[in-house]
């Protein structure tokens, strides 16, 4: 290796950086594919390649990759007070604005927002206040928590195991004891033949009601769902699906956490996709868009009785022994109060409503190429399942890597996606995302399933 290419960035990534959620024995061989710049929905390599970047990075990108208005809060946050921590009756004033701003515009009453640093430190936190909550309350078995198969919750140990993609648990001894999973809710294929979305919906209701009474409902402290599946492959519920299983956590008084990382705000159009699907939680997970990505935050917000159960943990013990050195960070809480304010200014949410039907369209009609067993989407978010065999739902060998190949084809014809499980594509742009840029959008991914069809052709 010459010099100058040893010096590279290339070279002192691999020889320096361990990359999240990459195949680390592959990229030693690889190497980056590296970002230098953004403009709305677009990102530039470091080869000037412009990318409409069809993901929002990880899901996160709300307003694009150059909204100067979340700079300047930034900026001036940085210059007025660069940091200041939360503890011990210390607070910092866009904390404390962007809490009452989440507060009065909860889709369900609640009563109070803690702060994280990302989505799996929110729900690791959930975790620690289901325990705690029923500690309190004189239920010390009450503490398993129940998460289904196919979602994604988080990386750290308690968020990993709520995680139900084995990919995140093996060879890291997870899940933790306590954490069950039910069923996935992927009617595709996990559907008896011939059942209808509100058949399968009441079969795996009766089958978490038969979970629950097996461990028994003394021991099951809560419920975590994502409205619809995110990383587990775009998954929305079936028909009937949340209907049935909030009555099943109220008649057992089982807490219901509802993950909102991914389809919080205006995803769906909705504010929160609770709106959308008509849920009761009793806890919410908020990240990604909350700072529409440009500042890492995440919170926690919390129904009376759950915070009545911490004030009387603290007359009994003290201090609320929980909280992370950079909570409710001055300069991350102002840009997400910025990003709050931008998209009531801009009217996203009725932006996302108006933009939505054509990316829906779009992406059905992909439902009649030869390689996609089903496209499934709501809002500005959806995926297609490429398959081998449409009739029999049957997907590729994994070792085929076909969804990965086929990113990589939309990335040569200036889109990027995700490959996820079962060789499924999302897309998950900016909210900004116009008209014309979502037929681009779909135009890139077309043209790479038919760079696909040639290959597997060969296969």
């Amino acid at each position: 290796m010459g010099l100058e290419r040893a010096n590279s960035p290339h070279a002192r990534d691999i020889a320096y950086h361990l990359h999240p959620a990459t195949d680390i024995a592959t990229h030693e061989k690889r190497g980056p594919h590296i970002f230098r710049r953004g403009e709305g929905i677009y990102v530039f390599d470091d080869e000037g390649k412009r990318y409409i970047e069809g993901l929002s990075g990880l899901w996160c990108a709300s307003l694009g990759f150059s909204e100067q208005r979340l700079v300047d809060a930034a900026r001036r946050q940085l210059e007025t007070l660069p940091f200041y921590h939360n503890f011990a009756h210390k607070a910092v004033e866009p904390a404390i604005e962007l809490a009452e701003m989440l507060i009065e515009s909860a889709p369900v009453p609640m009563s109070k927002v803690f702060f994280t640093n990302s989505g799996s430190e929110a729900n690791d936190t959930q975790v620690k206040l289901v325990w705690y909550y029923n500690n309190i309350l004189g239920r010390p078995l009450k503490k398993k928590i129940i998460a289904r198969r196919g979602a994604y919750h988080g990386i750290t140990v308690a968020s990993a195991s709520l995680t139900g993609l084995p990919v995140f648990h093996r060879a890291f001894d997870l899940p933790l004891p306590g954490i069950l999973h039910t069923d996935s809710p992927h009617h595709y294929h996990f559907a008896a033949p011939g059942e209808s979305e509100e058949d399968f919906s009441a079969r795996l209701a009766t089958n978490l009601e038969k979970l629950i009474a097996a461990e028994g409902p003394e021991t099951i402290g809560a419920f975590i769902a994502e409205p619809f599946l995110g990383a587990g492959g775009v998954i929305p519920p079936p028909r009937g699906y949340f209907e049935r299983i909030q009555p099943i956590l109220r008649r057992h008084d089982i807490l219901f956490i509802v993950d909102e990382v991914i389809s919080g705000f205006y995803r769906t159009g909705n504010r929160y996709a609770t709106q959308t699907y008509d849920l009761k939680p009793d806890l919410m997970t908020l990240a990604k868009a909350l700072s529409a990505a440009y500042q890492p935050i995440g919170a926690v917000m919390m129904t009376e009785r759950i915070y009545a159960a911490i004030v009387e943990g603290s007359r009994r013990y003290g201090l609320l022994a929980n909280g992370f050195t950079y909570s409710g960070h001055p300069v991350p809480a102002a840009v997400a109060l910025e990003t709050q304010r931008i998209y009531a200014a801009d009217r996203i949410g009725e932006h996302v409503t108006s933009v939505a039907p054509l990316f829906q369209a779009r992406l059905a009609a992909l439902s009649d190429h030869p390689l996609v067993g089903e496209a499934r989407g709501v809002g500005l978010i959806g995926a297609i399942e490429l398959v081998r065999d449409k009739a029999a739902r049957q997907n590729f060998d994994p070792s085929l890597k076909l969804g990965a190949w086929v990113a990589a084809r939309a990335a040569e014809h200036g889109l990027i996606v995700r490959a996820l499980l079962n060789d499924t594509i999302a897309l998950c742009p900016p909210l900004i995302i116009r008209d014309q840029q979502v037929d681009a959008m779909f135009d890139c991914l077309e043209r790479a399933l038919e760079d696909a069809s040639r290959y597997v052709a060969t296969l």
